[in-house]
């Protein structure tokens, strides 16, 4: 909590364990009742500290540590019982946003996705919800629809330092030699800036010729993927028609193989 409260952050998170997948059941339940303990010890040390903390005059656009958002943390492994358990004692706690941890470990996408649907219930509605490290499109897209509000993943940029690209109907990696003529933009009528000034040949070319601009096109690209895909999403919870999207979305989408082709 201190190293958070010098770092100023507006979001902070209560410490938590995340355990390893596979995970015996009687450490999982030691893991999560310490994970309880922690995030009261987090909670009590930013009221002791937080109106003291990081204090800036008047003016400054930085606000002060106690406003910042705590945040809670559900773990739980994969076992029903304590998944619920640890949801409704970190909410019994009242945060100001609640996060469902370790998933996403190693374990298979279905019991992902039962994890996240054990604890939801226990999640207030009216305060944000969080899955930690999670997920390629059609995951976030499950989650949208098992309640969550917010995710942060390495995909995007780590997939880009690879050659790979998100489109809506799959990923494709520019390193393949397919691309080589490829005149189109990695993505037709997307409007980021790799997509609007270079080709896919182009992109392949710089990767092949270890220029490190093509790797940064490529992060630009799938970032402005995600984040447009989310205000997509957005808009259709408001529509209502946010199912049909993500069921179509899921439908289109395949994660193809990455090997390359020389």
């Amino acid at each position: 909590m201190e190293i958070q409260k010098e770092l100023g952050g507006d979001i902070t998170m209560a410490l938590d364990e995340c355990v390893p997948y596979p995970c015996e059941y009687e450490y999982a339940a030691q893991s999560a009742e310490m994970t309880t303990r922690w995030a009261k010890r987090c909670l009590e040390w930013k009221r002791r500290n937080g109106e003291t903390a990081n204090e800036r005059v008047a003016a400054s656009p930085i606000r002060r540590f106690a406003d910042s958002i705590l945040v809670g943390i559900v773990q739980g492994a994969t076992f029903e019982d304590l998944r619920k358990g640890s949801a409704q004692a970190i909410v019994d706690l009242d945060f100001d946003a609640y996060a469902i941890g370790g998933v996403s470990v190693g374990e298979p996408e279905e019991e992902m996705m039962r994890a996240v649907e054990w604890a939801e219930p226990f999640l207030p509605g009216n305060k944000p919800r969080y899955a930690m490290g999670l997920g390629t499109p059609p995951q976030l897209l499950e989650l949208i629809a098992r309640g969550m509000d917010m995710f942060d993943c390495v995909l995007p940029t780590r997939l880009a330092r690879n050659g790979t690209a998100f489109t809506a109907t799959g990923t494709i990696n520019l390193k393949n030699a397919e691309f080589i003529l490829d005149k189109n933009p990695i993505e037709e009528n997307c409007v980021c800036e790799a997509c609007r000034e270079f080709s896919r040949g182009y992109i392949r070319h710089l990767i092949k010729a270890e220029e490190i601009l093509g790797l940064r096109l490529i992060t630009l690209h799938n970032l402005h993927f995600y984040l447009n895909l989310m205000n997509q999403a957005r808009s259709e919870v408001e529509k209502g028609t946010f199912d049909q999207f993500r069921k179509a979305f899921v439908a289109e989408y395949k994660t193809r193989d990455a090997v390359m082709v020389e």
